[in-house]
């Protein structure tokens, strides 16, 4: 067999600003991961494969493509959760772009000032680095709530769906019962409200479609809507069976989306404030 030239993760580079490009010039990190990962071909068995932190080893690769894009200036770094095209990557011809080249030309511009490390490659279970998606508080908080008990994020669970809106929430805990974990109740207005089952899911694996099913299988005639949180990642077939036409849509929370909603609930967090100097206004100054 041919071995591969240059680490895995150049794949996707050129998914990555392909979907760019098709999205108009910008996208949400879910969006265009999804859809990278799509169009490179990936297994589902590949997708179900974890690195020693229990992080997807192929969201970890789109990711690292999508780092060496940042370095190559390709795309912005500049907000988190939605990346963008640079003016530099609109006068680009993404068919014509060679991803191996691309790889050696930012290897050799960023680490040509530390020799010993000139010829580094992240490897698929290396964490992405941590000026990207990756926070420090993001990889400490997922990993407390990974270090739970199994009642311990049922209840955690249903905490963070109260603070999401819910009323009557309560966590079933019954064996036997096809995996659902709890009940809620979301109230649209004084008039309409519908009941949700959920399923809580602490691991680091990937959700499959066959556990999808199985869990809409468990709630049908029971519920209007289902929720699955887990801590892990779901599948690409996963999230298509949960959105299949003509049977109860269920809702998928993984451990990124997970992640978010702590974030804007402030909810297990301490915010603090961080200043970064504006050199421009001192330039008045110097004069």
């Amino acid at each position: 067999m041919k071995q591969r030239k240059g680490p895995e993760f150049i794949r996707f580079l050129r998914p990555i600003l392909g979907v760019l490009s098709e999205s108009g010039g910008s996208g949400t990190a879910s969006e265009i991961v999804d859809r990278s990962i799509e169009i490179a071909g990936i297994s589902e068995s590949e997708q179900e494969a974890v690195n020693k932190n229990g992080y997807s080893r192929i969201k970890n690769q789109v990711h690292w493509a999508r780092q060496y894009l940042v370095w190559a200036d390709y795309i912005d770094s500049s907000k988190r959760g939605v990346w963008s095209l640079t003016e530099r990557e609109r006068a680009l011809d993404v068919n014509k772009l060679n991803s191996l080249e691309l790889f050696k030309n930012v290897q050799k511009e960023r680490f040509q000032a530390k020799p010993s490390e000139k010829q580094k490659v992240p490897l698929a279970d290396e964490p992405v680095p941590e000026d990207t998606e990756i926070k420090d508080h993001r990889t400490h908080l997922i990993e407390l709530i990974r270090s739970l008990s199994p009642e311990g994020f049922e209840r955690l669970s249903q905490r963070l769906l109260r603070e999401s809106g819910f009323q009557h929430v309560t966590v079933t805990g019954r064996s036997g019962d096809g995996g659902i974990d709890g009940i809620g109740t979301l109230q649209i207005n004084p008039f309409v409200s519908f009941n949700v089952l959920f399923q809580c899911k602490r691991y680091q694996g990937t959700v499959t479609p066959s556990q999808v099913r199985d869990f809409r299988g468990a709630m049908m005639g029971r519920a209007d809507k289902g929720i699955i949180i887990t801590t892990g990642t779901f599948t690409l077939e996963a999230k298509k069976e949960a959105r299949r036409d003509g049977v109860p849509p269920i809702e998928l929370v993984d451990g990124d989306v997970l992640l978010d909603m702590f974030e804007r609930l402030e909810l297990g967090l301490i915010q603090k404030r961080t200043y970064d100097v504006d050199e421009k206004f001192f330039d008045d100054y110097k004069r």
